[in-house]
């Protein structure tokens, strides 16, 4: 099974090289807003695009990946609401479990129904322990998953829910406050996650200005995603993508 991506994520964390990535929903996007997108990535040096949302409603998932591979290089990953969504033509899929709610459905039962079709998909497979904090806003995951978010000031079990991923085998570790979150994941919380846990940190949901990506980074993310505030204004990108890459490098 392909680890190319999971390697280079692996790599990056021994140096704290800090990524950036784009989170594209396919109901947001038409031919022309992924055009100007990428363009805006490549220009902006964005290190991954993520695809995917709670919900898609839409059917062109397929076509999404494929106009945004046509248009730059920038590895393009899966970030699935439902195991429907999967396309062979991205490079590799966050595999997710939702570890911080206690539905069966999704820390298992989706898992065991997709797990033919994500096999034959030839993807990079990226198990991931997906945890959901709360942001102070109802978010389409909690509602969907029917599961309660990890509470913002309960840094503790933020962490004793990362190190049972991690101990279980999980490859990544996703802690989101979700899309359109009124505030972002704390530092605190960040911190206490990193120093305990060796596998990468995506960060994600309610992250709208670059000194909070910055912070983010600081505290142990290793990968920050930006959905919502890059869709009310592009020109972020560029600002994001700056600020996550001026974190000193160990050398």
């Amino acid at each position: 099974m392909k680890q190319t991506i999971y390697l280079s994520l692996l790599e990056n964390k021994k140096v704290q090289q800090k990524s950036f990535a784009v989170l594209v929903d396919p109901d947001k996007v038409n031919a022309q807003k992924i055009d100007g997108l990428t363009q805006l990535a490549v220009n902006a040096k964005v290190d991954y695009l993520l695809v995917g949302g709670s919900l898609v409603i839409s059917n062109h998932l397929d076509e999404v990946v494929q106009r945004i591979k046509k248009n730059c290089t920038i590895p393009v990953i899966l970030f699935p609401g439902t195991p429907s969504q999967v396309s062979k033509y991205a490079d590799a899929l966050l595999y997710l479990s939702l570890i911080s709610g206690r539905n069966p459905e999704l820390l298992i039962g989706q898992h065991v129904i997709s797990a033919p079709f994500v096999k034959k998909s030839g993807l990079e497979i990226m198990s991931t322990g997906y945890m959901v904090i709360d942001g102070g806003a109802p978010t389409t995951v909690s509602y969907i998953s029917n599961a309660t978010p990890i509470p913002s000031d309960k840094n503790e079990i933020a962490l004793c829910t990362a190190m049972a991923a991690e101990m279980l085998g999980m490859k990544l570790i996703y802690m989101d406050a979700g899309s359109g979150a009124k505030r972002a994941i704390n530092e605190e919380m960040i911190n206490a996650v990193a120093k305990q846990i060796e596998i990468p940190i995506l960060v994600g949901g309610g992250i709208k200005d670059p000194e909070k990506a910055y912070r983010n980074c600081k505290a142990g993310a290793d990968l920050i995603v930006v959905g919502n505030a890059i869709e009310k204004d592009e020109s972020l990108i560029k600002e994001m993508s700056d600020a996550v890459h001026s974190v000193p490098i160990i050398h």
